[in-house]
């Protein structure tokens, strides 16, 4: 029940008009992302692994995929690699001002426990596709809802 009202909570927020317009300037998800991505605007995982001082099979592990997803280039450009590796980043960049940088937002991602999602993590929830859920939670915060 509770996770019910947290999602129906999250989801009148992201329809706020003109409020989930001003998010665009609280969570600015371009600047942790657009550090990583490449000329044709591809995210280049082997960058990304090293901003955050992993290996790329840990980086796989961290959006659960395998980890031949990150070190073969076909399939590290590939659209659902590309995809968890964005997400990844967004939801890190949304949290990194809160945390204190993008080190702590990382813990924060693999670690901290969600109430409103049944004690899941960040980490959980993008492997398990659900970061759309999750990016709306974050927008229902920065907008001065309650967790």
């Amino acid at each position: 029940m509770r996770q019910t009202r947290a999602r129906a909570a999250m989801t009148r927020a992201a329809r706020g008009g003109a409020a989930a317009d001003s998010l665009a300037s609280a969570f600015p998800p371009g600047p942790v992302l657009s550090g990583f991505l490449d000329a044709a605007g591809q995210v280049e995982v082997a960058r990304v692994a090293e901003g955050f001082g992993m290996s790329k099979s840990q980086l796989a592990e961290t959006i659960g995929l395998g980890r031949e997803a990150l070190y073969k280039t076909a399939r590290a450009h590939a659209a659902k690699t590309q995809s968890r590796v964005r997400e990844m980043l967004e939801i890190v960049g949304r949290v990194s001002t809160w945390a204190g940088g993008k080190e702590q937002a990382m813990a924060w991602y693999r670690a901290q426990p969600i109430a409103a999602f049944g004690d899941r993590t960040a980490e959980s929830l993008v492997k398990s596709g659900e970061a759309g859920a999750l990016r709306d939670y974050l927008d229902h915060i920065a907008m001065g809802g309650f967790a």
